[in-house]
């Protein structure tokens, strides 16, 4: 979800405003994805990287990341949104952890889509706890094979994605979703996050619909079967 301190900045305003903008762009795009269809969404929140930034927005992040929680939960709930946070929850403090358990624990029996916040997370230390949480348990190295690895990662509970979506005009993936992104279809816009709406949504997925998906395969002639009636 990238653009949100050029779209404050375009507009002469500190950059905390263009993440606020941001969180209400997210809410707008979980329903208009749910809507057409999409069961499951993972945005990028804050990467492990983000801790680099400017000491005062990342402390703004984190209290709006606690407002976003009290202002909307209610309502996406109702809207049958689950929730699940991925990522190293270690760094953040127990009132932000606090936020994020009442938040799955309220919404956990919703089905209408899955939305994955991954924050503090980065797809190079997924892959590593993943890889340690493995052998903790005893698996030996001959038996981690690919579906067994997959079982250990953040996102494990998700099918791998279909469609990879960035926004702001940067046109690489930034050390997100690096195990599950291995076949998505990649889109690029320069819309900036939090102007973000049906318009881009749509297009996104009119490209995802036109492209051809073979996963390192040769494309097969499409068998018809004829049934009754």
């Amino acid at each position: 979800m990238d653009g949100n301190g050029r779209w404050a900045k375009q507009r002469y305003m500190p950059r905390f405003f263009g993440h606020k903008a941001g969180v209400d762009a997210l809410v707008r795009a979980v329903n208009l994805f749910a809507d057409r269809g999409v069961e499951y969404l993972t945005v990028f929140a804050f990467s492990s990287e983000n801790w680099k930034r400017p000491s005062d927005e990342v402390s703004g992040l984190m209290g709006l990341v606690l407002v976003a929680v009290s202002k909307y939960l209610t309502r996406m709930a109702a809207d049958g949104v689950r929730i699940r946070i991925v990522g190293d929850r270690s760094a953040v403090s127990d009132k932000l952890r606090m936020a994020w358990e009442h938040a799955e624990d309220s919404t956990a029996h919703n089905d209408r889509i899955t939305l994955s916040v991954a924050f503090n997370y980065g797809g190079r230390w997924d892959i590593v706890q993943a890889c340690q949480r493995a052998l903790a348990d005893g698996v030996a190295p001959v038996d981690l094979t690919e579906d067994a690895l997959g079982r250990y990662t953040a996102l494990s509970f998700a099918p791998d994605p279909d469609l990879f979506i960035r926004t702001g005009g940067e046109m690489r993936i930034s050390n997100f979703l690096l195990w599950q992104a291995a076949y998505s279809e990649l889109f690029f816009t320069d819309c900036l996050w939090p102007d973000f709406g049906a318009q881009h949504i749509d297009e996104a997925l009119a490209a995802y619909a036109g492209r051809d998906r073979r996963f390192g395969g040769i494309r097969m002639p499409e068998t018809v079967t004829a049934g009754d009636g």
